[in-house]
């Protein structure tokens, strides 16, 4: 028997989502090799760049698009999996001194400082070939193709069209002035990609996604980056648990830099206006997508 997502209008956001976190945690702590597995300097550092850090939006996202919909819980947990260790082979990669040459993430020494740039390289690798091993060994959707679009639309989040190609255009535009216009074309890429994913894998794991669906995720996924353009700016390195500031070291175009701190909050407003109108017709069941788009615009770190 399949155990839905249940109603829980009765249980607090911050509880929702502390317990969805564990629930993802445990997870991923259950998919990952253990690290007494050879090669366990591998398998240590692959744990080491997944466990135990971050908020977890992505698999947040992935629960409560399931959750409006009535999706099983246990197959959310594998979506959430999935997309949650692309981000985290993304995280390493950008890191590396190729890349963003970055030294800290989620409060402590990057991949390749705490290991080694192979290592870390290879840790990437493994994560993001394990989304798709996940993907592929659980039983996700009663209908084969179903489950094979879940495949393509973390497939094509993380590509050349989506996360890596955004994050292509970012590095060809460092030292350059981009429109708004433009930096929306990468950041839709580069960072929203991932997050819409996320929303279409929780809804998938149900049967079709519907299309405000998507509208939301596009719209929260943006609003994503916008607000991480402003931390960047405004928030201190312990608030954020990485290099604040790095953006503009770099010569990175952001919106803070095309627009102004203050406009650039008024468009995250606008994007979360935008999210939360596309929940419209749903009611209160998309509360916690709701919740969730406050959360990503509002937060602090």
């Amino acid at each position: 028997m399949l155990a839905r997502a249940t109603d829980t209008s009765a249980v607090t956001f911050d509880a929702w989502m502390g317990r969805t976190q564990a629930r993802v945690e445990a997870a991923l702590a259950r998919a990952l090799p253990g690290a007494q597995h050879s090669p366990t300097r591998l398998h240590e550092a692959m744990r080491y760049a997944t466990l135990e850090g971050g908020k977890r939006v992505r698999p947040l996202l992935a629960f409560a698009a399931g959750e409006l919909v009535g999706a099983d819980e246990a197959r959310l947990e594998i979506a959430g999996s999935a997309v949650e260790l692309i981000h985290a082979y993304s995280l390493v990669h950008d890191d590396m001194p190729c890349m963003d040459n970055d030294v800290l993430r989620r409060g402590k020494p990057t991949v390749h400082v705490e290991y080694d740039e192979a290592t870390a390289l290879l840790v990437g690798d493994a994560l993001q070939a394990l989304a798709f091993q996940l993907l592929g060994d659980s039983s996700l959707s009663e209908d084969p193709k179903v489950q094979l679009e879940m495949v393509k639309t973390l497939a094509a989040a993380a590509g050349s069209r989506g996360m890596a190609g955004g994050q292509a255009i970012d590095l060809e535009s460092t030292g350059k002035t981009l429109t708004q216009a433009e930096l929306e074309f990468m950041h839709v890429r580069k960072t929203g990609a991932l997050i819409s994913a996320a929303v279409k894998l929780g809804a998938l794991c149900a049967g079709p996604c519907p299309p405000a669906l998507e509208r939301y995720g596009h719209r929260v996924g943006l609003a994503f980056q916008v607000v991480d353009d402003v931390l960047d700016a405004e928030a201190s390195t312990a608030t954020l648990g990485k290099t604040a500031g790095k953006d503009s070291k770099q010569g990175k175009p952001t919106y803070v830099s095309a627009m102004g701190a203050a406009r650039t909050r008024e468009f995250a407003e606008e994007l979360r206006r935008g999210a939360q109108a596309a929940l419209a017709g749903f009611g209160e069941r998309a509360a916690r997508l709701r919740q969730l788009a406050d959360f990503i615009v509002l937060r602090k770190f």
